[in-house]
């Protein structure tokens, strides 16, 4: 039997990981001690926050099993990732990426499959809340530019976040989506939550060889990992049902009023913080009813990320000549009602 995949977190002022005789251990800050053995767990993802401490050894061996790390600030922001020298050693596949992006044709086709996989990911979730799903989405076929498709998404999104948001109390429902520095508390909570999926496609796009920085709809940009910008496009509907679900559960969340430079915003605190970041990455850890490439017919919804992922490197490396984004079907997905709790 598989080993339980289990991910390490160090996020208080004082956690310690080390490693001696093929062990990891994690001393805490209140003198707790925990330990992974490698040969007994399959860790799956180390997590480093601002402030915790970690020994070379460590580091030494997360690399050399190529165990994924994740470092982080004290306010939850993805900073930096260990990556283990061989990541970069398959270039046939960002070379075909490459070619791939020089080709205007191919480039519309995969901007058409990401676009209408998101728009039915999207009416999953419609459908989950008894609203009203996308009933035009054949109309993406015949659409031949990117600027057509990318309209016909924002239209289309628009439409589902005003039918998500009517779902919300009153006293924090925002008037509309919001995305960069957005004002209002559940846009922020939103933008939060994508923030930790883009670092779970960053995570599974570099595991599957491709180049993160070359992306087919989103501007080339530098410092802007257009790839994964449009990859997480296929998983946002997933984390939307999280987020909305956990927002109707608790309805009494206290947002915390902060000024900047260009205006008041409404953030969750910092403990509420706290308990939405650690929901929501359980909530990645849970299983949906999507076969495993070789065994299995459950997989979580982490490795699905990275399983899609493989899919569109062996698709552009011509190995398979379709390739079609995989859709969870949430009306036969049920949340941990542990997880959305006040």
């Amino acid at each position: 039997m598989r080993a339980k995949v289990q991910n390490i977190v160090l996020d208080n002022y004082g956690d310690y990981l080390s490693m001696n005789k093929g062990c990891f251990h994690v001393k805490r800050r209140n003198g707790k001690t925990e330990s992974y053995p490698l040969i007994e767990n399959d860790i799956g993802e180390v997590v480093l926050k601002s402030g915790c401490l970690v020994s070379v050894g460590a580091l030494a061996s997360l690399g050399f099993f190529e165990i994924d790390v994740l470092i982080m600030t004290r306010n939850n922001k993805p900073v930096a990732t260990l990556r283990p020298l061989n990541y970069d050693s398959n270039v046939k596949t960002r070379i075909m990426q490459y070619d791939v992006y020089r080709n205007p044709k191919r480039r519309i086709e995969i901007a058409k499959t990401i676009i209408k996989a998101k728009l039915e990911g999207q009416n999953r979730v419609l459908e989950r809340f008894n609203l009203k799903p996308h009933d035009d989405l054949g109309k993406i076929d015949g659409l031949d530019t990117l600027k057509g498709i990318m309209h016909f998404e924002a239209m289309h999104s628009k439409d589902y976040f005003q039918q998500l948001f009517s779902l919300l109390p009153k006293k924090i429902k925002p008037k509309s989506r919001q995305t960069f520095n957005a004002y209002d508390g559940v846009n922020n909570l939103f933008n939060l939550a994508y923030t930790v999926l883009s670092w779970k496609v960053y995570e599974a796009v570099v595991r599957a060889k491709l180049e993160a920085y070359l992306g087919f709809m989103h501007s080339v940009q530098p410092q802007k990992p257009s790839f994964v910008c449009d990859f997480m496009e296929i998983f946002r509907y997933l984390v939307d049902c999280f987020v909305v679900e956990y927002c109707i559960r608790n309805r009494d969340l206290l947002f915390v009023l902060k000024y900047q430079r260009k205006g008041h915003r409404l953030f969750v605190g910092k403990a509420e913080t706290k308990k939405f970041m650690d929901a929501l990455h359980e909530f990645l850890h849970q299983h949906v009813e999507i076969p495993r490439f070789r065994h299995g017919l459950r997989q979580q919804i982490e490795t699905l990320i990275s399983e899609e992922a493989f899919l569109f490197a062996q698709y552009i490396r011509n190995e398979k000549a379709t390739w079609q984004p995989r859709i969870v079907n949430l009306n036969a997905f049920t949340i941990n009602p542990f997880l959305l709790k006040p």
